[in-house]
C-alpha cells in the first residue's frame, strides 16, 4: 500500500451508514469571459461559459456532467477547481467557500482535488520522464524526496497498471491508454478527496475507454475517491457514475439518479441525447426525439428558456421566463415548464 505523508489508501465507506455530508457544493456559480474592442479594450459584451449552477456531491459519489460540446462543462470543471477564476457564485469544499482562499491556502487545498485532462498527449511533459511527471507534485509541496519518493512513484505505477521499469522512459514511448494511467497516477499522487475528470477517456479507443472506466471505477473503491466525470458520450457516463447532470449553454437542464434519468427523461433535451445514442441491435427501435437548428450563442443567449429556440414541444411562456431547476420528486431535478405544468 502506499505509503504518502501516511497512508494513502482511505477506508472505504460502510455501506450501512449512508453519507449524506457534501464533499462539494457549487452555488449559482458563473463564469464569464469578457469580449473586449477598441484601442482602450473596453468590454462591450461577455461569453456566458457557465451561468448560474447549483448542484452537490456528496463523498465517494461520481457525479456525470454531460452535454454538448460548447455548453460549459469543461469551464465548469476549470472554474472549480480555481484553475480558471470564478465570476460569481460559491464553491463550497468540505464546508469552506474556496472562492475566499488567497494563493497560499488555495495551494494547501490542491492537494484535496485534482484533475485529469482529456488529452493524455497534450497533458504530459515530453522532455520529462514518468518517474519526475508522477513525483513532480511530492516536489512542489514538499512531502517525499529521495528514496521516499522513488518507493511512491513505484507503488503509484503499480497501482495504475504499470511497469516499476516505466519510471525512466519518455510520455512518447507510451500508446494513448499508458498515457492516461501516468496521468491518473500523477492525480493520484498527493491522496486527494475529488477528482475532476474532464473527457478523460474521450481520445481514447473503445477497448482502451472499457480498461479506464474500469481503473477509475477500482480506484474509487480502494482511495474512497469522488468524482465530477464530464463527457460528452451517454453511454460512456452510464458505465460510471451515480448520477448525471445535462447541461445546456451555461444552466444545467436536469440532474437525476442515472437510471431515473435514462428510464425517464424530463427534459426534451436530455430526450434529445438519449435518442442519438447508437443501438448496437439491427432493427432496433429508436426514440424519434431530434433537435433542430444550431446552438445559440452563449455571449447572447435566448430570454426565458434557453433551449425555446431548438425544443419541439415549446410554449409562449418558455420565451419569455427561465425555468428553475426544481425537484419534481426523489432527488429528480428539472428545469422545464412543461414539467411543472404536468404537475411534478
Amino acid at each position: 500500500m502506499l505509503q504518502i505523508y501516511g497512508s494513502m489508501a482511505t477506508p472505504e465507506p460502510e455501506n450501512d451508514k449512508p453519507m449524506t455530508d457534501k464533499i462539494l457544493e457549487v452555488i449559482d456559480l458563473k463564469k464569464y469571459f469578457p469580449i473586449k474592442q477598441g484601442v482602450f479594450s473596453r468590454t462591450v459584451n461577455n461569453v456566458k461559459a457557465v451561468d448560474g449552477v447549483d448542484f452537490s456531491i456528496i463523498p465517494g459519489e461520481t457525479l456525470g456532467l454531460v452535454g454538448e460540446s460548447g455548453c460549459g462543462k469543461t469551464t465548469l470543471g476549470r472554474t472549480i477547481l480555481r484553475l480558471q477564476e470564478p465570476t460569481a457564485g460559491k464553491i463550497i469544499f468540505e464546508n469552506q467557500d474556496i472562492c475566499k482562499l488567497n494563493n497560499a491556502d488555495m495551494r494547501i487545498l490542491r492537494r484535496e482535488m485534482q484533475i485529469i485532462f482529456q488529452d493524455p498527449y497534450g497533458s504530459l511533459n515530453p522532455r520529462m520522464t514518468v518517474g519526475d511527471i508522477i513525483g513532480e507534485p511530492f516536489d512542489i509541496h514538499g512531502l517525499a524526496a529521495g528514496e521516499k519518493r522513488q518507493v511512491n512513484v513505484h507503488e503509484l505505477l503499480e497501482v495504475v497498471g504499470l511497469k516499476a521499469d516505466h519510471i525512466t522512459r519518455y510520455p512518447h514511448e507510451f500508446s494513448g491508454g499508458q498515457r492516461q494511467r501516468i496521468v491518473i497516477a500523477r492525480g493520484l499522487a498527493l491522496r486527494p478527496k475529488l477528482i475532476i475528470c474532464d473527457e478523460s477517456v474521450s481520445a481514447l479507443d473503445v477497448s482502451i475507454q472499457a480498461q479506464i472506466l474500469n481503473l477509475l471505477k477500482t480506484l474509487q473503491k480502494q482511495f474512497n475517491l469522488t468524482y465530477l466525470f464530464i463527457a460528452h458520450d451517454l453511454s460512456v457516463v452510464k458505465h460510471i457514475s451515480d448520477r448525471i447532470a445535462v447541461m445546456y449553454l451555461g444552466k444545467l437542464v436536469e440532474i437525476a439518479r442515472k437510471d431515473e434519468l435514462y428510464n425517464s427523461p424530463c427534459h426534451p433535451y436530455t430526450k434529445a441525447l438519449l435518442s442519438a445514442i447508437p443501438i448496437p441491435r439491427p432493427g432496433a427501435r429508436k426514440s424519434d426525439f431530434l433537435l433542430e437548428g444550431d446552438v445559440p450563442s452563449p455571449v447572447d443567449p435566448p430570454h426565458g428558456c434557453r433551449f425555446h429556440t431548438r425544443c419541439p414541444v415549446m410554449e409562449d411562456l418558455c420565451r419569455q421566463t427561465a425555468p428553475e431547476l426544481v425537484d419534481i420528486g426523489d432527488r429528480h431535478f428539472c428545469a422545464c415548464h412543461k414539467q411543472k405544468a404536468a404537475g411534478h
